[in-house]
C-alpha cells in the first residue's frame, strides 16, 4: 500500500476558499435581488454593469471547484491502493447524487415534499467522481485521455441531431446538453437538470491529472511555471475561439451596435452546459491563481483558508442560512402564507427583492456569519477518524 502523506499546498485551499465566498454572491442574489427571477443578468440588451458583474464573477466558482476537487482526489488516492481509491471516489460520488437529490434540494426550495428536484453542481461532481473512479482503477492515462476528449471535443454534439423528445432525449440532455431541463416525473413533481455531467467530468479529470504536480516531491518552481504556461494557453484559446465565433460555444457570439454591449455578448459564453469557451475563460485565470497564491501569508487569505478547508460543510450550511433569513424576510415583509408555495423556491415570489447593495451587505453578513461554524468544523475534521468524515 502506498503510504505517501499528500502535501497540502496553501494554494488550493485558499483557492477553493475565494471561489466559495464568491459563490454565495450568486445565491444571494437568487434569493434577494428584485429581478434575479424575472430577467437576465447577462442579456447585454437588458442588463447594467454591476448586475453583469454580479452574476459574471460567480462563473468561476463552479468550474475552478470541479477542477480542484479532481486535484485533491489525486492528492487523497495516495494514501490508499489503486483500487481503494477508485472504489471510495465511486462510493464518495454516489453518495453526493443522494445529498443533491435530498438535502440540497431541501435546501434550496425549503420544499418538504419535494414536489421540485434540483440536480445542480454536487450531482455533477457525484457522477464525474464515479467515472473518475472507474477510470483511475483502470489507468491514470485512461483519466487523461478522456479528461482531454471531454474537455476540448464535448461542444461537437453542438453540431449534430438527437432525440427532441422521450427517454433517450432526457439521458441525452443530462449527460451532454441539459441547460434548464424540467422533466415532470408525476402529476405532483419535476426534476430539474441544470448541470449537463459529461462536460464537467472532462473538467474534474483534467485536475485529477495535474494532481502530481502538487505533490510533496514536485518541485515548486517547476509547477508554478507550469501553471502559469497552462492559464495563459486557456486564457489564449478563449479569446481565439470566441473571437472566430465558430466553435466551442452552443450558440455563435451576438453582435451589437454598441461598443459596450459587444465587450459584454463576448464574455457571455454558456455555463448551461459548460462550454469549451466557458471552461477556458475561468480556468485559465484559476491556474494563474493557483500560481499566485504559491505560499501566500496573508491574514486574508487564513481567512479564506477556513472555508477551502471545508467546502462541502460550508456549501451545504450557507444554502439553509440563506433560505432561512429568506423565510423571515418574507414574513417581516407583510406576505402571506398564500405565497409560500412557489416552483422552484418556497417563501420566494418572483415580484419580490431589493437592490444590488442590499443583497452585497446580505452576503457578507452570510460569509461572516458563517467562519467560526467552518472554523469549529475544520478543527473538529482534523482532531478526529471517524470514517464518515471522509465523505464530508
Amino acid at each position: 500500500m502506498n503510504t505517501t502523506t499528500p502535501y497540502r499546498v496553501t494554494s488550493i485551499d485558499v483557492l477553493r476558499g475565494l471561489v466559495m465566498v464568491i459563490m454565495a454572491l450568486d445565491h444571494t442574489r437568487d434569493f434577494f435581488h428584485r429581478t434575479a427571477m424575472t430577467a437576465d443578468p447577462l442579456d447585454p440588451a437588458t442588463t447594467s454593469t454591476m448586475l453583469y458583474f454580479t452574476r459574471w464573477i460567480t462563473h468561476f466558482c463552479a468550474p475552478t471547484f470541479v477542477f480542484l476537487s479532481g486535484v485533491s482526489a489525486f492528492l487523497a488516492a495516495q494514501k490508499r491502493t489503486r483500487q481503494d481509491a477508485a472504489g471510495f471516489l465511486v462510493k464518495r460520488g454516489l453518495w453526493l447524487v443522494l445529498v443533491e437529490v435530498t438535502l440540497i434540494t431541501l435546501g434550496l426550495t425549503f420544499n418538504p415534499s419535494f414536489n421540485f428536484i434540483i440536480l445542480q453542481v454536487i450531482w455533477a461532481i457525484g457522477w464525474s467522481m464515479v467515472m473518475l473512479g472507474l477510470l483511475s482503477w483502470w489507468s491514470r492515462k485512461a483519466v487523461f485521455i478522456a479528461g482531454i476528449l471531454l474537455f476540448f471535443g464535448h461542444n461537437v454534439v453542438d453540431y449534430m441531431k438527437f432525440p427532441a423528445e422521450g427517454t433517450a432525449a432526457v439521458v441525452w440532455q443530462m449527460l451532454l446538453t441539459a441547460r434548464g431541463t424540467v422533466v415532470p416525473l408525476d402529476a405532483a413533481h419535476l426534476l430539474g437538470i441544470f448541470y449537463a455531467i459529461l462536460p464537467w467530468t472532462g473538467i474534474m479529470l483534467l485536475g485529477y491529472s495535474i494532481g502530481s504536480w502538487f505533490t510533496r516531491d514536485f518541485p515548486a518552481a517547476k509547477r508554478k511555471q507550469r501553471l502559469i504556461m497552462a492559464g495563459v494557453a486557456l486564457i489564449a484559446l478563449f479569446v481565439l475561439l470566441r473571437w472566430i465565433n465558430l466553435y466551442g460555444n452552443p450558440t455563435p457570439r451576438k453582435i451589437y451596435p454598441d461598443g459596450w454591449s459587444n465587450v459584454l455578448s463576448f464574455f457571455d459564453t454558456s455555463k448551461y452546459p459548460p462550454s469549451l469557451q466557458y471552461a477556458a475563460m475561468t480556468l485559465g485565470p484559476a491556474l494563474l491563481a493557483l500560481a499566485a497564491f504559491e505560499n501566500l501569508q496573508q491574514r486574508w487569505s487564513g481567512v479564506l483558508t477556513v472555508y477551502g478547508r471545508v467546502p462541502f460543510f460550508y456549501y451545504v450550511l450557507h444554502f439553509y442560512l440563506l433560505h432561512a433569513l429568506l423565510v423571515i424576510v418574507f414574513f417581516s415583509t407583510g406576505h402571506s402564507s398564500a405565497q409560500i408555495a412557489q416552483v422552484p423556491f418556497w417563501f420566494r415570489p418572483a415580484e419580490f427583492g431589493y437592490a444590488l447593495p442590499l443583497v452585497y451587505l446580505i452576503w457578507i453578513g452570510v460569509v461572516a456569519a458563517l467562519y467560526k461554524p467552518c472554523r469549529w468544523f475544520d478543527g473538529y475534521r482534523a482532531a478526529h477518524r471517524q470514517w464518515w468524515l471522509s465523505y464530508l
